[in-house]
């Protein structure tokens, strides 16, 4: 009689199910299917100031993705895949050695956006460009096809110091590159780096805008849909620890994915690069009019 007392016992309380790894709402949002007036909206885009360019200097460790947000941006405005900005799949030194100016045509030959990219050394801890090299270039000091030296910065006397720099040859935008799949391994060194270029710039009043790129590696559910983005758990978190780690707020941190392996456009793709883009721009131009209100006060 005892032996059947097991039948009436309480079966095991079965464990209950992982969180999910994604938001039941966007934290962000963000409008996938407005493309069009977003691609007008920068297209109509012109600073108040005649003649005036406005300056994007990107800038952050080897391999993080500055070539291919550059080439990502020029493939959306110009309609068609853009390898302008010369990308090493697997790099693991410096690529980029010189200081690059890379301008978008609009239209016909001849015509370009008002703005412009530039393209520096990474900040490697094995030979990257030095901070000081970085803060020359902010103040429009470094002359176009520079080769930086890692060893000692740019003097003066060198021929591509650039001892009377106008409004154009500053910067007025600073943009750092970090892929969301390394942000938990970021060694020290570079955050270091990372801090101080914010600090100079921030002393100078130029706004700075972080670029998360590589979603789609550190989330298996933004790469099943990109538009998880700012449902991700993951992608936000990254976001996070990026921002107490170098002092950029999340209102100026955005998450994408640049196009480096296809032929053809994908509109969510185009959705995010044209978000960071339209800020970058507000943010540059809001820049330029405050210099012009000081000109003028």
């Amino acid at each position: 009689m005892g032996g059947n007392s097991s039948k009436h016992e309480a079966s095991p309380t079965p464990p209950p199910p992982p969180p999910s790894p994604l938001f039941d709402k966007p934290w962000r949002d963000i409008y996938w299917d407005l493309n069009q007036q977003a691609l007008d909206c920068v297209r109509k885009y012109k600073p108040s100031i005649e003649g005036q360019q406005l300056r994007i200097l990107l800038h952050g460790d080897v391999g993080v993705g500055k070539s291919s947000f550059i080439n990502s941006v020029q493939s959306v405005l110009r309609g068609r895949m853009c390898v302008e900005a010369l990308v090493d799949n697997k790099a693991t030194v410096c690529f980029t050695k010189g200081y690059t100016t890379y301008t978008i045509q609009k239209g016909g030959p001849g015509s370009f956006y008002p703005f412009m990219f530039n393209d520096i050394m990474g900040l490697s801890t094995n030979k990257g460009i030095l901070v000081d090299d970085i803060i020359l270039a902010l103040k429009g000091h470094v002359k176009e096809g520079y080769k930086f030296n890692p060893e000692s910065k740019l003097s003066e006397g060198d021929q591509f110091y650039n001892k009377s720099p106008s409004d154009n040859d500053k910067v007025h935008v600073l943009v750092c590159v970090v892929p969301a799949d390394t942000i938990p391994l970021m060694k020290d060194e570079v955050i270091k780096k990372i801090k101080e270029i914010r600090i100079n710039a921030s002393r100078l009043g130029i706004p700075q805008v972080a670029v998360i790129t590589k979603v789609d590696e550190a989330c298996p559910e933004v790469k099943k849909d990109l538009r998880n983005v700012y449902r991700s758990k993951c992608i936000k978190q990254r976001m996070e620890q990026f921002s107490a780690n170098v002092g950029i707020p999340m209102n100026c941190i955005f998450p994408l994915r640049n196009y480096h392996q296809e032929i053809n456009f994908n509109n969510n793709v185009d959705s995010l690069i044209l978000s960071v883009l339209k800020s970058i721009i507000n943010f540059g131009d809001d820049f330029i009019d405050r210099n012009l209100q000081k000109v003028h006060s």
